[in-house]
């Protein structure tokens, strides 16, 4: 991919009437032209610091919240096997640009942000405590949902995180809405709404894409495109697998980013939360790659060993290592301080989250809305 290109595609199209033009029952069909669409393009390695208007000691902040998320979720997966934590785990290992280069584009407490059920990343990017996450997923009281979200349910209300969720596709309409209420309240906030490569096959995205472009919501739709939806690559499962064009029908802008870089992320997601703030709601496809499989309990055969050694040549946090160090803002001494100080601090989350307790038994009660008089509830 070039850095910032125009990527253009012809369609057959009608032409878009003017804003003033009367549209109500019009049935005159005017002749077919040339439609042409660009999309911007964000490439790897295309991007320094100082152009994007990043200090070394922002790198460096980079850099130990994606090692962050990685350890802790490497962490999560050791506990996962000693039977510490149940149910579902879902691995963000590969992706932490995507997370870090989106949460140091926002105004966070002022923004919100919203995912699918591979949210560990996302919540630490943002800053939410280490103790409270790992908490939650061995089901304690002192989780961040109090032990009754696990996994896919991660939220904080300080940090504007707004979960983690389980259904594929039934968080962007609620995405959506948050947006609309940043709008109504007019607080000058934005929405990042994430969702996976799946999620695209879903009726919920399509129709959340057309009502933030209709009303014109402070919206970025983020695809974090991880090439496969569980074991299904996408170019078996969509059409056109070119998933920025998406944005064509609703009058969305556009973009493909290299997930790989966390400085192509960063300064793909400023851009596209500079149009928010405007209220130009905008389409982001974020190509990225998961070094897990799908679950805990995926073994990932449907990809090759020879395949997997070869993208990790693009692990993200080695290619900011890489910059570090070319760039003399670091030295292999000062990397690896900081993933020990890291390693520590996963470390001390797991001992937090066993020695937290349970929830009580009626707790089970509480966090439930209740309607008194609902007809179906003797």
């Amino acid at each position: 991919m070039a850095s910032e290109t125009q990527k253009k595609s012809t369609r057959q199209r009608s032409p878009k009437p003017a804003a003033e033009e009367k549209r109500n029952g019009q049935v005159a069909v005017p002749e077919v032209t040339t439609y042409e669409v660009s999309f911007t393009t964000y490439a790897a390695d295309a991007y320094g610091h100082e152009e994007l208007g990043l200090t070394p000691e922002q790198l460096l902040e980079m850099y130990e919240n994606m090692m962050l998320q990685r350890r802790f979720e490497e962490r999560a997966a050791q506990m996962y096997g000693k039977q510490k934590i149940a149910g579902f785990l879902h691995l963000y290992i590969g992706q932490e640009a995507v997370s870090t280069g989106a949460a140091f584009a926002l105004n966070i407490g002022q923004d919100s942000v919203i995912t699918a059920y591979r949210d560990h990343g996302i919540g630490l990017a943002l800053g939410m405590s280490p103790n409270a996450c790992m908490a939650e997923l061995f089901g304690k009281i002192d989780g961040c949902s109090r032990g009754k979200g696990g996994s896919m349910h991660y939220f904080s209300k300080e940090l504007g995180m707004f979960g983690g969720h389980g259904i594929v596709g039934g968080h962007i309409p609620v995405g959506t809405g948050i947006a609309f209420a940043h709008k109504y309240k007019g607080d000058g906030g934005v929405c990042l709404t994430f969702f996976g490569d799946g999620a695209v096959g879903q009726g919920s995205w399509h129709e959340a894409a057309n009502l933030a472009s209709l009303y014109k919501l402070p919206v970025v739709f983020i695809i974090e495109n991880n090439q496969y939806a569980m074991g299904t690559a996408t170019h078996r499962a969509f059409a056109e697998p070119d998933f920025y064009k998406q944005a064509v029908p609703y009058n969305l802008p556009a973009a493909v980013v290299n997930g790989m870089d966390v400085l192509a992320v960063y300064k793909a997601m400023k851009d596209h939360v500079a149009l928010a703030r405007d209220n130009q709601p905008s389409l982001l496809e974020v190509r990225t790659y998961r070094y897990r499989g799908h679950s805990m309990s995926d073994p990932a055969k449907y990809r090759t060993k020879e395949e997997l050694e070869q993208k990790k040549n693009d692990d993200p946090i080695l290619r900011l290592k890489g910059y570090l160090l070319n760039h003399g803002m670091a030295d292999n001494d000062q990397l690896d301080a900081i993933d020990e100080r890291v390693k520590q601090i996963v470390m001390e989350s797991v001992e937090f989250a066993e020695n937290s307790p349970l929830p009580p038994l009626e707790t089970i009660y509480e966090d439930v809305y209740v309607q008194k008089d609902y007809p179906f509830i003797s």
